[in-house]
């Protein structure tokens, strides 16, 4: 079993900052990507940013600019740097990590809330 411990949500003003730390353990297995989702309110949870062992990277066109994804292949941990956040950005914020072998694994979620 694969446990994602994601931290460093909180509550922040708009053009503030965050950055989000998840980190995998357990079992081991052989990582493709890890990335991280976002569900706000009555929305569906979305792909923010996903990042693959190589490095490749993909975000969220809402994000771009903003939002930067980054990853330690060493110790199974992704990161997301959140920058000039809007009140949009607001969310439970959950990471992911995908296997080889197409196995998926989610964290418990971190709330994100931009406001004034």
């Amino acid at each position: 079993q694969v446990h994602l411990v994601e931290s460093g949500g909180g509550l922040v003003q708009p053009g503030g900052s965050l950055r989000l730390s998840c980190a995998a353990s357990g079992s081991r297995v052989s990582i493709n990507a890890m990335g991280w989702y976002r569900q706000a309110p009555g929305n569906k949870r979305e792909l923010v940013a996903i990042i693959t062992r190589g490095g490749a990277v993909n975000y969220l066109d809402s994000v771009k600019g903003r939002f930067t994804i980054s990853r330690d292949n060493g110790q199974n941990t992704v990161y997301l740097q959140m920058n000039s956040l809007k009140p949009e950005d607001t969310a439970v914020y959950y990471c992911d990590l995908v296997t080889y072998d197409s196995k998926v694994y989610w964290g418990q979620g971190t709330q994100v809330t931009v406001s004034s």
